[in-house]
Parts: C-alpha cells; structure tokens; sequence
C-alpha cells in the first residue's frame, strides 16, 4: 500500500505517501466523498508551516502525551482520514498508551464502518497488537450532539476522561469539551472551531504527530494541564507562519 512511484529522497515524499494513502483508502470505499477535499487543506497550511514539526507544536504534543499516558481512561477516536493515513501507526500508538480506539465518523454507513473496522483489525493481527477497537455497535450518545457522530460507545468516548481527536469537526469536539473530557485536537488550521475550542491543540500533521509520540520514552513535558495556555500556542502557530511568509 505504501509503495509511491517517488522515491524517498524526493524533498516532499512524506506528503507524497500520505497522499497515496488517501488514494488508495478513497478507491477501497473507507472514506467520504469529502476526504480529499480536507485533507487538501491540511495540505495548505502545512505548505504555511513550513512541513516540519514547529517549536509550539511539539511543546503541545509532549504535554498531549502527558496528558495521555497519565488518563485513567484515554481514548483514541479515528475517521476514515485517520485510518487511512496512520492507521498502523495509531494502533500502536494505542497500544502503546494501552488504551481502546474507536471509529467515529459522520457520513456513517455499515459498508463504511465494516471496511474501516476490517482495516484495523488486519493491522491488529499483522503486527500482533493487543489494542481493542470500538464502534462497530455504539450503546450511547454524545450529549448535546446531533447525527451519526453523536453515537458512541460508553466503554470508549463516553466514559473516557483523555480523548484524542485527529482530524475533528467542530461540534463534536464541542460537545466533549462540554462533557468535561480532555480534548486533545490534531488540526493544521490554528482558526479552525476545533483548534479554537479544543482543551489541547496540535498544530502539527497527523503522521508526524503520531511518530512523534511513539518516539518519546516517557512523559517529557514538565508543564501541566492547568498551566496550559491553548489561545497563546495557536498564537505561536499562527506568528510562525507569518514569520515564514514575511521571510
């Protein structure tokens, strides 16, 4: 699946690859209609970004893991995006952190929710992971959550008080902000409503994130939760990227 007609000296083969990933995942069926279309925009700002893993945002994701392996009851929720682009890499994040993934998607069919279900639970057995995978039969609701998106599991989102979110909609993650969770956001847009309402933001793309978080031995941050200034890290990205263009 990962082979690209690039090779890895290419300057760009790391977007090159998640590119591909959303190719071939949209020709299986695993995604929306949509998919391409975010995932080009997560493109855009990370062109803005400078396609590298800025100061803030790696400040961000040593605190998210923090926040992560230290939860009673950490969740990782995944879309068809997210399977699709670091689907191995997230199982093992997952097991890493010992903890349950879920799949949580919008446009939400049984055709889809089989295919994704059957992606990860292939990687599961492949890589011999011991990690348990939600949402095939959803027994509650997100409060205050309209659609598909509000069905969960109580054993994953709905009881979880560390959430990871990669890739989010606004109004989910405002619902499980609202619901008092941990919400930990990987969003390339600093303006989106997720970004801006999340508890903790990653400006940052997804696959560098995940790597990022595998590579680390231990909790590294030495800030807390409380201390945590989220509008001032979208700050940071967003004076980053106009450093980079004034530049």
């Amino acid at each position: 699946m990962d082979e690209i007609a690039a090779d890895r000296s290419h300057p760009r083969y790391q977007s090159l690859l998640m590119r591909h990933r959303i190719e071939i995942a949209a020709k299986e069926g695993l995604l929306a209609d949509s998919a391409m279309i975010a995932h080009g925009r997560g493109e855009a700002f990370d062109y803005l970004l400078g396609e590298r893993t800025i100061p803030s945002a790696m400040n961000a994701t040593k605190l998210a893991y923090r926040c992560l392996a230290e939860a009673k009851k950490p969740v990782i929720s995944l879309n068809g995006n997210t399977v699709a682009l670091v689907g191995k890499e997230i199982m093992m994040l997952a097991a890493k952190l010992n903890c349950p993934v879920e799949i949580n998607i919008f446009y939400r069919t049984a055709e889809r929710m089989e295919k994704l279900f059957s992606r990860l639970d292939n990687i599961r057995t492949k890589e011999v992971i011991d990690v348990e995978i939600l949402g095939m039969n959803p027994n509650a609701k997100i409060p205050g959550l309209e659609g598909p998106r509000a069905n969960c599991c109580r054993e994953g989102i709905l009881n979880s008080d560390v959430i990871l979110v990669p890739l989010e909609d606004g109004d989910r993650c405002e619902a499980l902000v609202a619901m008092g969770k941990t919400v930990i956001v990987i969003d390339l847009n600093p303006l989106s409503r997720s970004a801006k309402r999340g508890t903790l933001t990653i400006v940052d793309e997804l696959s560098r994130v995940v790597n990022n978080m595998l590579d680390f031995a231990e909790p590294l941050s030495e800030v807390a939760l409380d201390d945590w200034d989220n509008k001032e890290n979208l700050k940071q990205a967003l004076k980053h990227i106009n450093d980079l263009i004034q530049n």
